[in-house]
């Protein structure tokens, strides 16, 4: 069995974001970087059914972008993947989620892979549309946010969460692609045995001239901070006073006691 797990390199959340020059996206300059932490659960997932299925399997993991992004490649070869991809694109950050899913199904189409497995939505652009449009372009089966995962030969089971707590269990034949979330797993953290292993593995890099032949569909207009609002007013002093100052300014600047 072929195994493909998809990932992205996307700046700690705790890093201080600002709007690049352009308007259109994040300075990119002092940011620490990591995996996509959704992405995490899918090379876990993966790695699980490669161990499972033993001799036979291979799984790949495949990443777009700069070549910073082959840091969090190396992490998912230490985790268990067997060989990797790095689609060269220094611009990649600009690309709408069409374009990034052609990119991965134009790599995908004829190498037979029977499963896909991508994190349900990257933690930057938070658009959730790459994982099921590159099922659609690879005429794949296709589930998402998925919390529970068995295969079977050519047969998978899949449970859902949905809202309010519901879970729903999905069956459906490879190849498929399934898209993961937290719950699903618990991601191993790679141990300096296998880290220095990772480093032997091969790591295929290929232009994304090579692969993208398609523009994109949507374009980002502009990338800003939400706007600050006014700050607010605090009342100090004995209760009888503070009750008597909140109903004047209740009256005077809302609506709510009028």
């Amino acid at each position: 069995m072929k195994l493909l797990v998809c990932i992205k390199q996307v700046p700690d959340l705790e890093s201080r974001f600002k709007p690049n020059a352009e308007g259109v996206w994040y300075n990119e300059t002092d940011l620490a970087w990591r995996m996509n932490e959704y992405d995490e659960y899918a090379v876990e997932q993966a790695v699980q059914l490669r161990e499972k299925l033993g001799e036979g399997t291979e799984l790949t993991v495949l990443s777009i972008g700069p070549d910073r992004v082959v840091e969090a490649v190396k992490k998912a070869l230490a985790m268990g993947a067997d060989n990797a991809v790095h689609i060269q694109d220094p611009a990649a950050a600009g690309k709408d989620p069409w374009q990034i899913a052609s990119i991965i199904a134009a790599y995908a189409k004829d190498k037979g892979f029977d499963i896909i497995f991508t994190g349900m939505q990257s933690q930057d652009r938070g658009s959730a549309q790459v994982g099921v449009t590159v099922a659609e372009q690879l005429g794949f089966s296709c589930t998402t946010t998925i919390v529970g995962f068995e295969c079977d030969g050519g047969n998978i089971t899949a449970k859902r969460e949905l809202e309010g707590g519901i879970k729903s269990v999905v069956k459906m034949k490879t190849p498929a692609l399934v898209t993961c979330q937290l719950g699903l797993n618990v991601p191993r953290y790679p141990t300096l045995p296998n880290i220095m292993k990772a480093k032997k593995k091969e790591i295929t890099a290929i232009p994304v001239a090579d692969l993208l032949k398609d523009e994109a569909l949507a374009t980002t207009a502009s990338f800003h901070p939400p706007a600050k609002k006014g700050g607010g007013i605090v009342l100090e002093g004995d209760t009888g006073v503070l009750v008597d100052q909140l109903i004047a300014i209740l009256k005077d600047k809302t609506a709510v006691l009028r």
